[in-house]
């Protein structure tokens, strides 16, 4: 059977990075996201000789939708290569209710498709010889984020499970890696209403191919973590040496609104 990867919310931003990086390795490829229009774009772009693409449109806050795609892409291929870049976040005080349905749908897809995805892509790749997974968590998983107190949430979780199940893997021919960057230069912050949110001041964003080169080059060697820039390494190293209590004070200004 043939090698495949299988890339999550490969309709933009990060996830076209990471099928470029795939499609310049000649690797197969599958490419999830909710727009079918914009795969088939990307796709007709990619393909070629070398390189088969299939265009798999599903909502990965449906858990339904995600067992029938991992059913699907499982079937007669060997996915050796498994990236869960599928991300929503929402910029929002907690205590107001009508951001819910945002909310659920984020823990829907950062947290649920993810583990579902790597639970079944694990003993897949066990029994075919190895794999690689790559998990796009954040630097935003390092500390509790006030104005965005969920996707932090669903982030630390990534980072955490991650960790843990690499850890689990240890000398296996499976690897876990967490990508961690800070601010990418996608349409991440136009969706989830972050226009004016101080951190977008503090620094420029990574542009989203030079984020998505460092994770798969990650991703390749094995390597657990993965947090992309300068900056973001000090975010990512400040908890654990500041009290928690000033690290979500100091968050809850960096990711609220100039007035």
């Amino acid at each position: 059977m043939e090698s495949w990867t299988l890339v999550t919310g490969a309709s933009e931003g990060l996830g076209v990075e990471f099928a470029k990086l795939a499609a310049k390795e000649k690797r197969n490829l599958i490419l999830v996201a909710r727009s079918e229009d914009k795969l088939n774009a990307l796709a007709e772009e990619l393909r070629n000789d070398a390189v088969q693409v299939e265009v798999m449109p599903t909502d990965l806050s449906d858990l339904i939708q995600t067992e029938a795609l991992w059913a699907r892409v499982s079937e007669g291929r060997v996915i050796d290569r498994l990236v869960n870049n599928a991300g929503i976040g929402k910029n929002s005080a907690f205590s107001r209710p009508e951001s819910w349905a945002q909310e659920l749908t984020s823990m829907n897809v950062n947290m649920i498709a993810l583990t579902y995805l790597m639970k079944q892509a694990i003993p897949h790749m066990q029994g075919h010889g190895g794999g690689r997974i790559l998990n796009v968590a954040s630097v935003a998983g390092f500390t509790p984020g006030p104005n965005m107190a969920v996707y932090h949430a669903t982030k630390a979780f990534v980072l955490s499970l991650s960790e843990a199940v690499a850890e689990e893997l240890s000398g296996s021919d499976v690897t876990v890696t967490a990508l961690c960057p800070g601010a990418t230069a996608t349409n991440f912050f136009d969706v989830a209403d972050m226009d004016g949110v101080r951190l977008l001041k503090l620094a420029k964003p990574m542009s989203a191919k030079d984020v998505a080169e460092q994770g798969w080059i990650a991703a390749r060697a094995g390597k657990r973590v993965i947090v992309t820039g300068a900056l973001n390494k000090v975010f990512a190293f400040l908890p654990r040496v500041t009290p928690r209590r000033v690290t979500t004070f100091v968050a809850s200004k960096i990711m609220g609104k100039a007035h």
